[in-house]
């Protein structure tokens, strides 16, 4: 079992920034994937990043050059720091880790981002 923690969301105003933390409990911590998704009402989870074992990392498109996810194993945690919200970023925050194929999920934070 691998318990995930996020925490770092909040209200922002369009344009500002808010970094995300999630901290994953394991001695194997390093060869995780490491995920966000996010969430609005009526919707599905939309996989927004990954940080693979190996460093690589994808984001979808909407947030490509505004989001940066990285990833700390000697801490066991991972970041996702966001830049240039907008509105349409407004949602419940996941934190998923992946350990030998098997998700673990965060129980998740909003952010919101309004003027």
């Amino acid at each position: 079992q691998v318990r995930i923690v996020e925490s770092g969301g909040g209200l922002v105003q369009p344009g500002g920034s808010l970094r995300l933390s999630c901290a994953a409990s394991g001695t194997d911590f390093h060869a995780y994937v490491m995920e966000w998704y996010r969430q609005t009402p009526g919707s599905l989870h939309e996989w927004v990043s990954s940080v693979n074992s190996d460093g690589s990392k994808d984001y979808v498109a909407s947030v490509k050059g505004r989001f940066t996810i990285s990833r700390e194993n000697s801490e066991n945690m991972v970041y996702l720091q966001m830049n240039n919200l907008k509105r349409e970023d407004t949602a419940i925050y996941y934190c998923r880790a992946v350990r030998l194929g098997i998700p673990y999920w965060g129980r998740g934070i909003q952010v919101t981002v309004s003027s």
